[in-house]
């Protein structure tokens, strides 16, 4: 068996709570990477799924954190977090938002051919958003909603026609959800098929 990090980097569990805490886009980072894996852990639960795989995170040119094959069609899930700062209680729950694109500005292809280059995720470019919602009572669980649901940018620097094939880049998120988001991916996946 591996050695943890705990042990392999000579820390304690109270040394790495406290550079966590200290630092917040290593928070960040840490919790989307974990969330990918809670995510994962959510498929083995469900009959129709026949395997679950990853993208490299270094090619800019297949976005998606997960594909997953259900039956017999592979679908593509973008897993995104929480902004910590948006977060709020409210009479009926809870809201935030999501910050719904690359990580780094990138040329992308547009249907009619013409390129832009932005920081925008394209709509139909993945299938499924998947947003794990831990930052909003310390539980992990996710909220789903299909690409074609989500709002399209409103930049105004981007003819309507790019806006219309472009992502918001900052989405609200409910918990309870509300639509487009829902508490389970199959019922999107199956009425995908």
């Amino acid at each position: 068996m591996t050695d943890s990090i705990l042990k392999r980097w000579d820390i304690t569990v109270e040394e790495l709570t406290q550079v966590v805490d200290q630092n917040p886009s290593l928070r960040g980072m840490l919790l989307g990477y974990l969330a990918e894996m809670k995510l994962e852990k959510l498929w083995p639960r469900r009959t129709g799924v026949s395997d679950v795989s990853k993208h490299d995170d270094h090619d800019r040119k297949k976005k998606g954190d997960r594909v997953v094959a259900y039956k017999g069609r592979e679908f593509i899930f973008e897993s995104k977090s929480l902004q910590t700062n948006t977060i709020r209680k409210t009479d009926e729950g809870w809201v935030g938002k999501t910050q719904v694109d690359a990580s780094d500005r990138r040329e992308v292809i547009l249907p009619d051919g013409t390129k832009v280059n932005t920081t925008c995720l394209l709509r139909n470019e993945f299938h499924i958003l998947a947003v794990n919602v831990f930052a909003f009572e310390d539980k992990w669980r996710f909220v789903f909603a299909k690409n074609s649901d989500l709002p399209s940018s409103k930049y105004k620097g981007y003819t309507e026609y790019q806006r219309n094939h472009l992502l918001a880049t900052l989405v609200t998120v409910h918990w309870p959800p509300v639509p487009p988001f829902y508490e389970e991916p199959f019922t999107l996946m199956n009425e995908m098929l």
